[in-house]
């Protein structure tokens, strides 16, 4: 007999909404309770996850465009990976919480570009599965800018103050305009990481148990 297929729930943020943070509380904790879990993340850690990788880093120099293609094919992989696909773990039953998919795309890449092209580049991965569940962790920008510097000796090519608050727009430019084909839930990241993780759990067990 055939598993019944899983949920797939993405968890999106800026940085330092602490989102990486609770996807590893929230899959820990429903692991512990019997749930049939699997936690992954993007970009992910497979060859074209890693160069990508070294892009944010600036080991390797690249402009907007060839990074936002770059994870097109990331995550046009990270679903259909014969091994440890999307598709494949939700077929053998796993709920999937992904910590980021395409609406980082859009977030990120659609601060630097046209929005509708960064869309558009991501209309197969759509198709092929959208997420049950958008969980938006929702902090100011000044407040994730601040937490990311205290807490990282290393900062990214994308964390300037500037930056987030060009993201943190596009965010709910992108959720505006998609807000009819995809369940977004928003949830206030600016309290305890305590109160944020049971939000999370909440909404996540009601995604899961619903037929």
């Amino acid at each position: 007999m055939q598993s019944k297929r899983g949920k797939f729930i993405a968890v999106e943020g800026i940085d330092g909404s602490g989102k990486s943070t609770q996807v590893a509380k929230l899959c820990s904790r429903l692991k512990a309770e019997g749930h049939k879990i699997y936690p992954t993340f993007e970009p992910t850690n497979g060859p074209i996850g890693s160069l990508i990788r070294q892009m944010f880093s600036t080991r390797i120099t690249a402009d907007d465009k060839t990074i936002a293609a770059l994870f097109v094919a990331d995550r046009l992989d990270h679903l259909q990976n014969p091994v440890n696909g999307i598709l494949k773990k939700l077929e053998e039953g796993y709920t999937v919480i992904t910590d980021r998919y395409y609406f980082s795309s859009y977030a990120y890449h659609g601060a630097h570009m046209p929005l509708d092209w960064v869309i558009q580049s991501n209309v197969l991965s759509a198709e092929l599965l959208r997420p049950d569940l958008n969980i938006f962790i929702d902090i100011p920008p000044q407040v994730g800018f601040e937490r990311v510097h205290a807490n990282r000796a290393d900062v990214e090519i994308y964390e300037t103050l500037e930056n987030i608050k060009k993201v943190y727009d596009t965010y709910h430019k992108a959720f505006d305009l998609l807000k009819e084909e995809e369940k977004i839930v928003f949830v206030e990241g600016n309290r305890s990481m305590e109160e944020v993780a049971t939000d999370l759990y909440e909404l996540s067990v009601k995604c899961m148990t619903e037929a």
